[in-house]
């Protein structure tokens, strides 16, 4: 059984090739945490999550000094155990953010060392639905100086031209009519018969305003509305979806399973976003995706395509991977030394040990040099 040895850990800031926007903010570079947990029989499992376009170094602090500790010399299969003694430790450093994140790392970095120690793919591992593809929508429709909405139409045209039935693009950065004329164009592109999802990134602060925006969308039907308030505001988001008939998505940002349960219980959300690079961890995301199904809510995880697809592979009530076809927004993918293939809008499932591929490490050293990593043993 493997017995963990050694931890390391890094942050690297990859820059965008291009300045992207979002509702209310505008990014230019990205900060990723990466880790290593090496067994004593020398298996490596890793982990890895975006804490920000800033201070990334906050996640790796707490990955360093408080968390890795706790899993020197532990049994890597005591992995609910491990879960909760690296909790206990952080309960009075932060219960979500950057602490929550290097749980996640950690504990996403455990699943994987420990799948890759049964030798089986982590769908494989975790106990599949499906073993060899899961549907994906294509993810886009960012804010780009000069991006006319006909060139987003041209942008969500291109996603079916790639196979992908379904497709999504921001809205909340430009008034309500702008807005409307961007999502009529996506849709005028698409067609009537692919799934349209609208993603606001906590742009709106009032059901009012929300609501001035989704009686304009409604007419182009999408199939949701994510993120249209900050994730605190449980209450709008509740009555939002009491108020439209576009299904209300959220949960990318938030962590832990309470907070998912009263965000549930709240009827706050129809699809949940869960994301296991954030919410804890594939264990906590295991738990969030069960109670959901339990309420008869489907999942469709947030962002990390490498990490979500053997989760959708081995979770029932879960339906949709975000994809992102290319490394300008989630750049990531550079770190990394295998790519997800697609085929006909699904993404096709790594079939070797684990997550199915490593870090590139000739790319983190080229942005970090040759001491990007740091051991903890």
């Amino acid at each position: 059984m493997p017995i963990i040895e050694s931890v390391q850990v890094a942050v690297i800031a990859v820059p965008l090739d291009q300045v992207t926007s979002f509702s209310t903010r505008t990014v230019s570079e990205r900060h990723y945490c990466l880790v290593k947990v090496r067994s004593k029989e020398g298996l490596e499992g890793i982990g890895f999550c975006y804490v920000g376009s800033a201070a990334g170094e906050i996640a790796k602090i707490a990955v360093a000094q408080l968390l890795a500790p706790k899993l020197l010399g532990q049994e890597s299969h005591r992995s609910e155990g491990l879960w909760l003694d690296m909790y206990n430790e952080s309960v009075l450093q932060g219960r979500t953010g950057s602490v929550m994140r290097g749980i996640s790392i950690l504990d996403n970095a455990l699943w994987d060392l420990n799948a890759r120690s049964a030798s089986l793919p982590l769908h494989l591992y975790l106990g599949a639905v499906v073993n060899d593809r899961v549907p994906a929508y294509a993810s886009g429709g960012y804010y780009l100086a000069g991006k006319t909405p006909a060139k987003l139409g041209k942008e969500m045209e291109s996603y079916l031209k790639l196979g992908f039935k379904a497709v999504k693009m921001k809205v909340g950065r430009l008034s309500p009519r702008e807005e409307e004329a961007r999502v009529k164009a996506a849709r005028q592109a698409i067609g009537p018969d692919i799934l349209l999802m609208l993603d606001a990134n906590n742009a709106w602060r009032d059901l009012p305003t929300a609501l001035d925006y989704l009686r304009r969308f409604e007419a182009y039907d999408p199939y949701w509305i994510e993120e249209p308030f900050s994730p605190d505001a449980i209450d709008l988001h509740a009555a939002l979806a009491r108020s439209t008939m576009i299904t209300v998505a959220t949960g990318e940002i938030e962590a832990g399973r309470w907070r998912f349960r009263e965000l549930i219980d709240a009827g706050g959300a129809g699809i949940l976003q869960s994301d296991a690079a954030v919410c804890g961890g594939i264990s906590e995301w295991r738990r969030i995706a069960n109670y959901a199904d339990a309420k008869g809510i489907t999942v469709c995880p947030h962002w990390f395509h490498d990490l979500h697809a053997p989760l959708v592979a081995a979770t029932p009530n879960a339906r949709f991977v975000e994809f992102f076809a290319d490394d300008q927004v989630l750049n990531f993918r550079r770190l990394i030394n295998k790519q997800l293939s697609f085929n006909n809008g699904d993404l096709i499932l790594h079939q070797s040990p684990g997550l199915g591929f490593e870090f590139n490490e000739v790319e983190i050293k080229k942005l970090a040099g040759k001491l990007a990593w740091t051991t903890i043993t």
